[in-house]
């Protein structure tokens, strides 16, 4: 059985720092595509970062700069470090697996999602 699940959400005040991580069971990510999506209350899910099997990343531009994603094939984690956040930065974040591998953010490229975790910034 696959399941992702991410933790490291929590309230923290604008300008803070968050590191979520999302741990996957039941295959290795190794080969996989993975994305940090949010979705805020009344919007759409959208993509925040990405990494490829290969590494290489992609950062969407409200969030380049501040966000950053890595992974440890080992330990079968991937991160987001979340820097000098922002009250628009609240939203829940899900982590998801792309089988092709590389990064792209449509969500019906996405097998498998984690249950999200909340991120709130408030002061």
């Amino acid at each position: 059985q696959v399941q992702l699940v991410e933790s490291g959400g929590g309230l923290v005040q604008p300008g803070g720092s968050l590191r979520l991580s999302c741990v996957a069971s039941g295959l290795s990510l190794d080969y996989y595509a993975i994305a940090w999506f949010r979705q805020a209350p009344g919007k759409e899910r959208e993509g925040v970062s990405c990494i490829s099997s290969d590494g290489s990343t992609s950062t969407f531009a409200s969030v380049k700069g501040r966000f950053t994603i890595s992974r440890d094939n080992a330990k079968n984690t991937v991160y987001l470090q979340m820097n000098s956040l922002k009250p628009e930065d609240t939203a829940v974040y899900y982590c998801a697996t792309d089988p092709g591998g590389f990064c792209r953010y449509g969500t019906d490229w996405y097998d498998y999602w984690g249950q999200g975790t909340q991120v709130t910034v408030s002061s």
